[in-house]
């Protein structure tokens, strides 16, 4: 008699087997939808971590071109001071002011553009006007710096303006 009943309820356990396999199938699938919808959340906070952090350290690019606007007045009074030949109080003051802007502009990743006889960089340099190479400069180099430009972290704040020898 107990033949009787193993034989009667392997029809039902196969079919229950087969059910719980389909279900197991599904459940797999779902695991795999699962994390793939959840590397694809991963992916989208960390692009927003990068956009983010991009934005902070470009936060104050407005701020610091009108700080480097306003510090070409500041050189333009030093050089006014020095062909005047003013050595006085107010002459150093000036003079220590722009030192100083510079350092708070330097500490927020915001410096200047070295382009004096550097060779010419259209990304970072802007001609106004070209003269012939002396002896002494490379073709194609900056021979003068009309205005300073200025990069913030690794980017061109503002292309420094010059004059470039052919």
């Amino acid at each position: 008699m107990a033949e009787e009943t193993t034989t009667a309820e392997l029809p039902e356990a196969d079919e229950r087997i087969t059910k719980l396999e389909q279900q197991n199938a599904e459940f797999l699938r779902h695991l795999a939808d699962y994390q793939t919808r959840y590397n694809e959340m991963l992916q989208v906070m960390k692009r927003k971590d990068a956009d983010l952090d991009q934005r902070l350290k470009y936060a104050h690019e407005k701020l610091s071109l009108d700080l480097v606007t306003a510090l070409d007045n500041l050189e333009r009074a030093i050089d006014a001071a020095d062909k005047a030949g003013d050595q006085g109080a107010l002459a150093s003051g000036v003079t220590a002011t722009h030192a100083q802007i510079m350092e708070v502009l330097k500490r927020y990743g915001v410096t200047q553009i070295d382009a004096l006889g550097q060779p010419f960089d259209p990304m970072k340099h802007q001609a106004i006007q070209s003269v012939p190479a002396s002896k002494n400069q490379k073709p194609n180099s900056v021979a003068t710096v009309v205005q300073h430009g200025f990069t913030i972290h690794d980017r061109v704040l503002r292309p420094a303006m010059v004059i470039v020898a052919q």
